[in-house]
């Protein structure tokens, strides 16, 4: 399989919160964040990662806010930036089923 993680180096931002600063020189996988996937010094696995800018990245892992916008909120942007990502990896067929 590709290496999702590098793969994600000059990529548009999947996320598209509203802090994004629509530049894919910092675009990089932020990954999902979630008990039974994740946990202290365990990634969840690339495939559940979205591309995401450096902005829309600080705001997932919670360095940045948005007034109005609480942390289900952030966590509905990232799984829709995970799925942009994973359909666009299927399209390119980079990711096989």
């Amino acid at each position: 399989m590709t290496n999702l993680r590098n793969e994600a180096n000059g990529q548009p931002c999947m996320v598209r919160g509203p802090t994004c600063n629509y530049n894919p020189e910092t675009t990089v996988l932020a990954h999902c964040r979630m008990s039974g996937i994740s946990g202290i010094g365990i990634k969840s696995p690339d495939l559940l990662g979205a591309w995401a800018c450096s902005n829309c990245h600080d705001l997932i892992d919670q360095r940045t806010s948005v007034e109005g916008f609480d942390r289900r909120d952030v966590q509905l942007l990232h799984l829709q930036g995970v799925v942009r990502t994973q359909s666009e990896l299927i399209r390119r067929r980079q990711v096989t089923w």
